[in-house]
């Protein structure tokens, strides 16, 4: 494998690592769910969940990918045994279905930077108007198309071309229109009340329902079960600091979070707009909002342009998964690599774009009596069964199959500090013991058990 891809710094790593982790999750799920359990006490549970677990997580699924220097499917051939293959094909699957949907909103974010410049949004009734586009045109299925080109380019410019270099200037990119944002947002009259609603927890909506939101929140914020970080681990030198990669990379994109609640909650605060907006927060609720701003046509199209940098960051980790393997697998070329999965990825794209045009009586109903389209099973299925089992099997495989004298020794490479060093056994007991059960609880809750 000498003549394999790597990133070439380690600033390469955490940058394209947290832009996979980075994503729509972070600028809109995260102030979502934190506005529905209680603000500033979501935001400490969810740190502390982060810290504890999210870190081990993190770094087992790249300790997995860089000691068998192989794609999602061939780490675990080479690793063994041959029965945890499964859990590749899991990561894989889920990589796939997650892109299929996930770039139909990257398609939505490309048509808002348009409506924004145009002023087009801005001339209808916000819901209405993403409505008739969404549900009677064939539009985002064009801006899905062009949308996964744009990753298929980053890709096809390989690991040190093209995902790394583009990390390198996008999410610096994105931390710099955040935090513009963030100033413009904090500075708006009346945010102080959504200052104070994020930042002042208020236990007393705290309940079990809110640890299990953090937990589902900080496991999917970090990419963790769908193949990503094991495709990236991979492609991590045996010299670099994984520990250090990890512990990075989780800041950042917690970070990143934090900064997209100090957008949301005093923009939604100042204009006096409940914070649990959910799916039309950003389509519909922050385009009303940007219309009474001063500069409001251009502080919209800054963030729909945050959005689609953020989406991509996350598309091209996932695309890379599926072109890993057919690259190493099946020995192709990255460049009939990255055609063919993009081609497949929009075949079922075609399903899921179109859910609620084409396909729109294609659902299933669920107890509550709502209405699943493909979009939304593609959704329900990745996140709530796909991920949270992937990231389980993970964990049993590290803990209980690897030998500690392997997490040890990965753990150990490029660290010259004792304190690196004492970290590694809490590190393994928490992926070996704690890990599993908390996951098990976000699965249990993801299918409504519990």
């Amino acid at each position: 494998m000498s003549n394999r891809e790597n990133f070439s710094s380690t600033f390469g790593i955490i940058a394209a690592a947290a832009g996979s982790a980075v994503g729509l999750g972070n600028i809109w799920r995260f102030p979502y769910v934190a506005g529905e359990n209680g603000g500033g006490a979501f935001l400490l549970i969810y740190i502390f969940i982060v810290l504890i677990l999210g870190i081990p997580l993190l770094i087992s699924e790249m300790m997995i990918g860089r000691r068998a220097q192989a794609n999602v499917i061939g780490s675990f051939k080479k690793l063994g045994p041959k029965s945890s293959i499964i859990i590749g094909i899991i990561g894989l699957l889920a990589a796939f279905i997650i892109l299929s949907f996930y770039s139909t909103v990257g398609g939505w974010t490309i048509h808002y930077i348009y409506a924004s410049i145009s002023g087009e949004v801005f001339k209808l009734d916000y819901q209405q108007y993403f409505t008739n586009f969404k549900d009677k045109s064939f539009l985002p299925l064009l801006w899905q198309v062009i949308f996964l080109i744009m990753t298929a380019i980053i890709i096809l410019g390989g690991v040190k071309k093209g995902i790394e270099n583009c990390s390198k200037v996008l999410m610096p990119l994105l931390i710099l229109m955040l935090i513009i944002l963030m100033i413009r947002a904090v500075t708006l009259p009346g945010s102080k009340s959504g200052i104070d609603f994020f930042i002042k927890p208020d236990f007393s909506k705290v309940t079990g329902k809110t640890f299990l939101a953090a937990m589902g929140q900080a496991f999917f914020s970090l990419s963790i079960g769908m193949g990503a970080m094991l495709t990236y681990g991979s492609y991590i030198k045996k010299d670099q600091n994984l520990t250090f990669i990890g512990f990075s990379i989780t800041i950042a994109d917690t970070l990143i979070a934090i900064l997209a609640g100090f957008v949301i909650f005093p923009t939604l605060f100042s204009f006096n707009v409940a914070p649990n907006q959910g799916p039309g927060l950003i389509f519909v609720t922050l385009p009303a909002i940007f219309d009474q701003m001063p500069w409001g046509a251009g502080f919209s199209t800054l963030f729909f342009i945050l959005l689609l940098i953020a989406s991509l960051t996350s598309s091209i980790s996932l695309l890379e998964v599926i072109v890993a393997v057919l690259k190493e697998e099946l020995k192709w070329s990255r460049t009939l690599s990255t055609i063919i999965t993009t081609i497949l990825v929009m075949c079922l794209g075609v399903f899921t774009t179109l859910s609620w045009n084409t396909f729109q009586n294609l659902f299933i109903t669920t107890a509550q009596g709502n209405c699943m389209y493909i979009f939304d099973i593609c959704d329900y299925f990745s996140s709530n069964i796909l991920l949270p089992l992937g990231g389980f099997l993970i964990m049993l495989y590290v803990g209980w199959y690897l030998k500690k004298d392997v997490f040890y020794e990965e753990l150990s490479a490029g660290v010259n500090n004792k304190f690196t060093l004492s970290l590694r056994s809490m590190i393994f007991f928490i992926v070996k013991y704690i890990a599993p059960l908390v996951i098990i609880l976000v699965f249990l809750n993801g299918l409504g058990i519990i």
